[in-house]
């Protein structure tokens, strides 16, 4: 029991408050009074319930706890939001003064900025794409003694391929597990490193801008932090895109598996028939399913680049024109959340025996 305090993972409590209020600011005033403690509750619940199995005390105690403080603290933030923007937008204006007699040289820092990062990320993303193709083809390799397996046996006696079928079946969805495993060990290392060419891209722009930001230290490094959150975003969400295309991977061929064990049960000429185009597709869907894969996550890495740059032109333009963008006030709000998230769950007290 002791441990399951460490189960319930702040960034994901922090996700669900977080995902509570955007979704409070897009509905009508009038409903919201009723729904907030409902709603949070329900969020709340479903979470604590997957992480927490066997020990529902502790869950049942941390709702209750959590409930009243995501409500206070999503009351405090929506009268924050309001200073935080005018206070970004005073800070972009003075930071863009500050910065207006060096303009040139700001603007050569930054656009060295975007083509260093662009060079390193450059081999990580194509050995993100080598690493999606070599490891659909070792997946395929291993999946291929299986075809020729269950082609061999549909030349024995049907009666025996039924005594055999559920074994085989029950392994061949062990090689699907495994490989699918592998793929998103293989392919992690190379998010990992594309997400800290960007944290290392954001360290090396606030060391050449801040000899230009004097007295304004504190708007440049509020501006720097909200670029390394849309960072850390982006990379995330790459991060997410590889498992899901993963995991679309198991979806897609684990109904092979299923089939077999299916056809197992009926009778010696039901399980022929049934038998004979599977064996003469399973080629194919295997190779069709790979394929599909390939061509979705090759070229993620190639899109995490443009979007790192893309936030850099915005950072850019920002400076440029003193603006705060829409998005600049959300992103530090989400930050303070998470912040206090993790601040309040550390004071929880852990399960009693």
């Amino acid at each position: 029991l002791a441990g399951s305090r460490a189960d319930v993972n702040p960034d994901e409590v922090a996700s669900v408050i977080w995902k509570y209020f955007t979704e409070l600011g897009s509905n009508a005033k009038d409903t919201v009074d009723q729904l907030q403690q409902t709603e949070i509750s329900k969020q709340l619940n479903t979470l604590l319930k997957s992480n927490l199995h066997s020990v529902s005390a502790y869950a049942e105690d941390l709702q209750e706890r959590l409930v009243p403080f995501a409500t206070e603290l999503q009351a405090r933030l929506a009268q924050d939001s309001q200073r935080l923007k005018e206070q970004i937008q005073q800070e972009l204006q003075q930071l863009q003064v500050k910065l207006a007699p060096f303009a040139d040289k700001v603007h050569q820092q930054i656009g060295t900025n975007i083509r260093q990062l662009q060079a390193k990320m450059s081999p990580y993303a194509e050995e993100l794409r080598s690493q999606v193709d070599s490891s659909a083809g070792e997946l395929q390799r291993r999946l291929q003694p299986y075809v020729t397996e269950l082609r061999e046996q549909l030349e024995d006696n049907a009666q025996s391929i039924q005594a055999s079928l559920s074994p085989y079946a029950d392994r061949l969805q062990q090689q699907i597990d495994g490989g699918v495993e592998t793929l998103k060990e293989r392919l992690s290392p190379v998010a990992d490193e594309l997400k800290a060419q960007a944290e290392q891209s954001v360290a090396e722009l606030r060391r050449s801008l801040s000899p230009y930001a004097q007295e304004v230290q504190d708007g440049l490094n509020r501006q720097l932090d909200s670029l390394t959150m849309q960072m850390e975003r982006a990379a995330e969400e790459l991060r997410t895109r590889l498992a899901t295309s993963s995991e679309q991977v198991r979806a897609q061929l684990s109904p092979l598996a299923r089939e077999l064990q299916e056809a197992a049960s009926g009778d010696a000429e039901s399980l022929r028939q049934r038998l004979a185009p599977l064996a003469q597709q399973l080629d194919q869907r295997v190779g069709q399913t790979l394929e599909a894969f390939r061509q979705q996550a090759a070229p993620f890495g190639e899109t995490f680049g443009k979007q790192l740059v893309q936030r850099l032109e915005e950072m850019r333009g920002k400076l440029d024109t003193g603006a705060a963008g829409v998005e600049d006030h959300l992103e530090l709000l989400e930050k303070e959340v998470r912040e206090k998230v993790a601040a309040f769950l550390s004071t929880v007290p852990p399960p009693q025996n």
